[in-house]
């Protein structure tokens, strides 16, 4: 059978057994942080915390440090408000990001996580320039649970699919629009000028309440860069990461919230409609160390 592939808990496990904290501790610890993503900087920052409060509370107990180490991450990652604001009605819900960041499949998914408390749920298609986009998309919601709003001609304004989705919500008392659009970055300003008009236009309905920023966590640093004009331009209220392979580079999710300032509200761990969740910092550090 395979070697399972490198996780920070199973790098940590034989650190934390040892009879004593001793340099070596150190650097594994530090080595096991930037391997699962955390970036050099804030694994130095940590390590620097987690040495100060052994020295405070003398212990020589990898025990102890294991602990603190769990409860330094949960504070770092608790800076953060990770909750979803979906309270108005329709909570309208904009979904930005380039294109092949898995945004489509995340809809999908995103519709069945919310079905699942069950909520009502329209999905509209406003990246409309891609008519594989449109059906792929159909096709994610159908299997969410979700009615869809699809353009009604080709070549649709993305911001009138918008508007048509806003007032279906409306009209059939659906509790939360989840809104499409493109991903292209050929043409920077023109994509950010639309996704501005998409926003007046929803504004003039309901007031948006969440715009998450899909970001493919295999492409680190990289994924964030290629993003920063949508964190720039448009009103990005959480992150949302895609392809996170459990606990190998978990780390990225802290080193994403530090760089961007912005919280991330929903993982994607998986393939199936089922493998996305809300970001909980407890829940999430103990997967990550074990």
């Amino acid at each position: 059978m395979a070697e399972k592939s490198w996780s920070l808990g199973r790098a940590l496990r034989g650190m934390f057994v040892k009879p004593t904290i001793d340099e070596t501790t150190w650097d594994d610890l530090e080595t096991a942080l930037i391997t699962a993503d955390f970036g050099p900087d804030i694994s130095e920052r940590i390590v620097d915390e987690l040495r100060e409060k052994v020295d405070r509370y003398r212990t020589t107990d990898p025990k102890d440090l294991q602990r603190m180490l769990r409860e330094t991450l949960e504070e770092h990652f608790a800076k953060f408000d990770t909750t979803l604001k979906l309270t108005e009605r329709p909570a309208v819900v904009l979904v930005v990001g380039v294109n092949g960041v898995g945004k489509t499949t995340t809809i999908g998914k995103f519709t069945k996580f919310l079905r699942g408390y069950q909520r009502s749920v329209v999905v509209g298609a406003a990246d409309t320039f891609r008519a594989a986009a449109v059906d792929q998309l159909a096709t994610w919601a159908q299997r969410g649970g979700a009615a869809i709003v699809r353009p009604q001609q080709e070549g649709q304004d993305p911001a009138s699919v918008a508007f048509q989705t806003v007032e279906f919500a409306k009209n059939q008392g659906i509790e939360i629009a989840i809104i499409d659009t493109a991903g292209r970055l050929h043409t920077k300003g023109g994509l950010m000028d639309e996704l501005s008009k998409i926003r007046r236009v929803v504004e003039k309905q309901a007031p948006i309440s969440e715009v998450l920023l899909v970001l493919d966590a295999t492409t680190g640093q990289n994924g964030v860069m290629q993003a920063e004009a949508f964190l720039e331009h448009a009103g990005v209220t959480g992150l949302v990461l895609t392809k996170l392979d459990g606990s190998a580079k978990g780390g990225f999710v802290l080193a994403v919230q530090e760089r961007t300032g912005i919280p991330v509200k929903l993982l994607g761990q998986g393939e199936g409609i089922d493998d996305l969740t809300g970001f909980t910092p407890h829940v999430f550090v103990q997967s990550l160390v074990g």
